[in-house]
């Protein structure tokens, strides 16, 4: 029987990952890795996502999507009203605020990757390595490493989930972690299997991207994220729980 450890890693991105056509509002793309002790996991997040749904849309069916909530799509256009809207805001940033979790994300800027990269090299490859990585290391530092720990995707489609395994399994035996591979465990969900961890990455990585590509504008969401960011014994969040490229 496999020896499972004590935390999920939920993962999502911001943006796509395309080098064509690159958008000039929002040239980023964002691989959030959100890392959950599944305690707190279990007790404190699918609870109260549970109970805000009901709340407000009065059933848990709803896939709380945060381009969805951003621009009032349905079932979220009640958010049209702005005391509605303030009250649900409120009550995702007290969810993530109260909640145990780290975070780690990778931020590349598709412009200057092209640049310098040229259009060949995945991005989505370069986060993955590196969010993978210190994923591990975060483990490693809670004596995790040959403990069955899932990393969970959102699926994209059969053949985007077999090449992101494909990668998954390149960076486990070539990756310069040891025992990374005997640790992190690849893991699929299709939307419909409505994840907490899940969606609560979606909502994570867009204001990690906005918070790089215009770091002086006002931010509230990045706010609640940044005492997430995995730091260095020193504080230090670049490097660590933060990851510009280039």
């Amino acid at each position: 029987m496999p020896r499972f450890g004590d935390y999920v890693v939920y993962v999502d991105e911001s943006g796509d990952h395309s080098l064509k056509n690159v958008n000039p509002q929002y040239p980023m793309f964002v691989l959030a890795f959100c890392v959950f002790p599944i305690r707190e996991y279990v007790t404190k997040v699918v609870p109260a996502i549970e109970q805000l749904k009901f709340e407000y849309f009065g059933h848990d069916m709803v896939l709380l999507h945060e381009r969805d909530i951003r621009k009032n799509t349905p079932p979220f256009d009640i958010l049209r009203v702005e005391a509605t809207r303030h009250a649900f805001q409120e009550r995702i940033t007290q969810i993530i605020s109260s909640t145990r979790f780290g975070v780690i994300a990778a931020v590349i800027d598709k412009v200057e990757f092209v640049r310098r990269r040229g259009d060949e090299v995945n991005p989505y490859h370069v986060a993955l390595e590196f969010g993978l990585e210190r994923v591990f290391y975060q483990l490693q530092d809670r004596k995790q490493v040959g403990k069955t720990t899932h990393v969970i995707f959102e699926s994209r489609g059969r053949k985007e989930d077999a090449a992101l395994e494909l990668e998954f399994r390149r960076v486990q035996t070539s990756g310069r972690a040891k025992g990374l591979a005997q640790t992190l465990n690849f893991k699929c969900a299709p939307k419909s299997a409505n994840s907490s961890g899940l969606q609560l990455a979606d909502m994570i990585a867009r204001p990690i991207g906005l918070k790089v590509l215009k770091p002086t504008q006002d931010n509230r969401a990045w706010a609640t994220i940044e005492p997430k960011m995995v730091r260095s014994k020193q504080g230090q969040v670049n490097g660590y729980g933060l990851k510009v490229y280039p």
